[in-house]
């Protein structure tokens, strides 16, 4: 029979989703949450709790001890700076792989697909620093790179299917870019697979188009499975980057951290975000494309009175 299964950030998109994942494979989740974890989706079985954060002292060990396997996902999406985001995305991964360690527990990295390009943003730069660290101190740990993940409960791609469902008109980016996509509850699968049959060093998910999507592809999907059929508009280079830069002279004079910035419109406009530099992942595939993704978290959306 399976055994304990710690997770950080079980509290966030792809945490929460990951947690039913194990508890429907057999495993028993433990939880490292700063407040009452009940959630929708855990509902119906039951989670162990150690309280606190990756900074709380003892927590990660309380966490790992007495785990099989322990799965950092727990990262920091915005912050003013490459030291703010390092503090989390590589310290904080280091610390969950020492505890690991300590505790004698499997250890994977739920890293990022931007890690392959660090040079583009400080987010970038912070989540290959944390794949950098944990293999330096765990050789044997395993890393994996989801692109882009969407589904149930994602807040982030809504704002597109709200946009197709009332704009006349779509932004889209270079004809020429790839974009690697997969569906939240393929990715949650895939994860827990890997604690089951575990492997070393770096895997690369994606969903059942390996090679991508256009932007084009991704928009005028989104607006399809809206019932509309809006005219698509190509955002010149220049303006998403000036864009992110305006962004950031806010987000520096407001002292707000934003998700969007300079280096996010680097890695939108970059060219390939495909799985090409690594292997891809194993033994559970994928069931969700692109289509039957969107119309699937779609109907999920309406359902919660999200969208119309």
């Amino acid at each position: 029979m399976p055994g304990v299964v710690a997770v950080t950030g079980a509290t966030g998109f792809l945490g929460r989703h990951l947690v039913r994942a194990l508890a429907e494979d057999g495993w028993t989740p433990r939880v490292l949450v700063r407040r009452d974890p009940i959630h929708p989706l855990w509902r119906d079985f039951d989670v162990e709790v150690v309280a606190g954060d990756l900074r709380t002292p003892g927590a990660l060990a309380r966490l790992s001890q007495g785990a099989e396997v322990v799965v950092h996902v727990a990262g920091l999406i915005k912050a003013r700076s490459l030291e703010d985001f390092n503090a989390v995305n590589r310290d904080g991964a280091l610390a969950a792989a020492q505890a690991a360690r300590a505790a004698g527990a499997r250890f994977l990295l739920v890293s990022s697909l931007a890690a392959r390009e660090p040079t583009l943003s400080n987010y970038a730069a912070s989540k290959r620093a944390g794949e950098d660290a944990v293999l330096t101190d765990s050789p044997n740990a395993m890393i994996v790179r989801p692109p882009a993940i969407y589904g149930p409960g994602d807040t982030e791609t809504l704002e597109v299917f709200k946009l197709a469902a009332s704009s006349p008109v779509l932004p889209v980016l270079s004809p020429g870019s790839r974009v690697a996509m997969i569906h939240v509850h393929d990715a949650a699968s895939q994860l827990a697979a890997y604690c089951k049959n575990p492997v070393s060093g770096l895997v690369e998910l994606s969903d059942v188009r390996r090679d991508g999507y256009t932007w084009a592809e991704i928009m005028s999907t989104a607006a399809s499975v809206m019932g509309r059929k809006p005219s698509l508009v190509r955002l010149p280079r220049a303006g998403v980057l000036a864009a992110g830069a305006l962004a950031d002279a806010w987000s520096f004079a407001s002292r707000t951290p934003t998700v969007f910035g300079l280096g996010k419109a680097r890695e939108l406009l970059h060219a390939d975000w495909t799985p090409s530099s690594a292997p891809m992942a194993e033994g559970v595939p994928s069931v969700f494309g692109l289509l039957d993704g969107f119309a699937h978290t779609v109907d999920w959306y309406r359902k919660q009175g999200w969208l119309p």
